[in-house]
């Protein structure tokens, strides 16, 4: 299945504490339907003592969110928009915003 979102993707944050903030998706976590976004969600992790990390205490790292919790920047009007997918007439696919601006190329489809 296509998803709307891929890795490297700058996308904005739609709902939760985090509604309207933009950031770049890390990783895409498909088979749990959640996506890393950079500087969203983040939340304190208590680490004991050890070499990576001698004086132990509380990090903050960022934890995965709803993959329908995000929306693709549409670089036309920077702001969150909705996605569809087209084949052109050369066979690739390509993710186009709702209101008609093309925001990548996807795949190229086996004919």
């Amino acid at each position: 299945m296509a998803r709307h979102i891929k890795k490297g993707d700058l996308v904005e944050v739609i709902c939760g504490d985090d509604k309207g903030v933009t950031g770049k998706v890390m990783r895409v976590l498909p088979d749990k339907g959640r996506v890393l976004v950079e500087g969203v969600n983040l939340v304190h992790k208590h680490v004991r003592p050890s070499q990576r990390n001698p004086q132990g205490g509380r990090i903050r790292v960022e934890r995965p969110i709803h993959i329908s919790n995000v929306l693709p920047i549409n670089p036309k009007t920077s702001r969150g928009t909705r996605v569809r997918f087209v084949t052109d007439a050369k066979g690739v696919k390509k993710r186009i915003a709702v209101d008609g601006s093309e925001i990548d190329v996807v795949v190229k489809a086996k004919r």
